[in-house]
């Protein structure tokens, strides 16, 4: 069996050597995945990341690497070893259900779902939760090199959306591979177990976007996350654009404009400020087609997220509509 998704808090470790790791998934951070979680650094029943920020929750004990939808992880994405290793213990046979469906308290002790467990040298351990069920490609004894694949991204265990939740130990102490060694209430301190090549694309981002576009009518959060929010036709009856993003803070402000091809603005839409953190957010707004229709052209949205009035997020996207293509 294996293990479940301890609770306990990182430790400081120092008289050890350090693992160096590689990308435990086969995407690219910041565009192809995104980093929801981090550990947990806060004892108490509050919780912070690394940089005090956030990104975690009470009792979180990993990282958790977020694909974009549920098409994505359908199309399938390779979990990958973090570093070289000797297998000890897996699971590969439960069903791809959603907690919200099938509820926690039905899972008992296998909240990780399916996955996989890697011993490495010197105490080291790393631990790869929530893969697809029958998609783990490995044997317990067999020794695997970095960047081996294990498995498949999916939807096991304690999990609401499609991830891979991450742990690493020493000594069978949960490390932050972010902040190896980081000094009690530090923010930012510690060093990263990543691999250099990796740090550019694993910088710490307090505010993210997971997805955005056109739709032709209003969107919701359950329709872009199994990837089905309606596209916008040739012409459709309505130009809505819309953003998902993590980690929003409260009484961040969101905007979003919508432009057409001869500059003219067709929507200037400023939410209200969020009354409180927000793991995900959507945030979308539209124009009905005019009755003569839409002007062939390119139709521009901006996003921005606002903090005391600066924005600290912004993504600009594009559309064609007619006999125009996107520069």
């Amino acid at each position: 069996m294996l293990l479940s998704l301890a609770a306990n808090a990182p430790t400081t470790v120092r008289a050890a050597d350090p693992i160096m790791l590689d990308l435990p998934l086969a995407c690219t951070v910041g565009e192809t995945c995104a980093i929801q979680q981090y550990v947990d650094h806060d004892p108490s029943p509050a919780a912070r990341d690394y940089q005090c920020g956030t990104l975690s929750y009470d009792g979180h004990n990993g990282t958790d690497f977020r694909l974009p939808t549920l098409a994505v992880q359908r199309a399938g994405v390779d979990v990958l070893a973090a570093a070289p290793g000797v297998v000890l213990r897996l699971r590969g046979d439960m069903e791809d259900v959603s907690i919200a469906e099938r509820g926690a308290v039905s899972l008992g002790n296998r909240l990780c779902g399916n996955g996989v467990i890697i011993a490495h040298a010197g105490g080291w351990e790393t631990q790869y939760c929530h893969l697809a069920k029958d998609s783990v490609r490995v044997r317990p004894g067999q020794t695997v090199s970095a960047g081996a694949p294990l498995g498949r991204v999916g939807l096991s265990g304690a999990t609401v959306f499609p991830h891979l939740h991450f742990t690493v130990r020493h000594q069978r102490q949960i490390i932050d591979p972010f902040a190896f060694e980081a000094a009690t209430e530090s923010c930012g301190g510690g060093k990263p177990l990543w691999r250099p090549a990796l740090a550019a694309s694993l910088t710490y981002r307090a505010r993210a976007l997971l997805n955005w576009g056109f739709a032709g009518a209003p969107v919701s959060l359950e329709a872009i996350e199994a990837g089905e929010a309606a596209r916008a036709g040739a012409d459709p009856a309505a130009l809505v654009a819309w953003v998902r993003s993590i980690g929003l803070k409260s009484a961040d402000v969101q905007e979003l404009m919508l432009t057409a091809p001869d500059g003219e603005t067709l929507l200037d839409h400023r939410a209200r400020p969020l009354q409180r953190n927000e793991a995900q957010s959507l945030l979308f707004a539209g124009k009905k087609r005019p009755a003569s229709g839409w002007p062939a052209g390119v139709y521009r949205a901006t996003y921005r997220v606002l903090v005391a009035g600066a924005p600290v997020l912004e993504r600009s996207f594009s559309l064609a509509l007619g006999a125009v293509s996107v520069p």
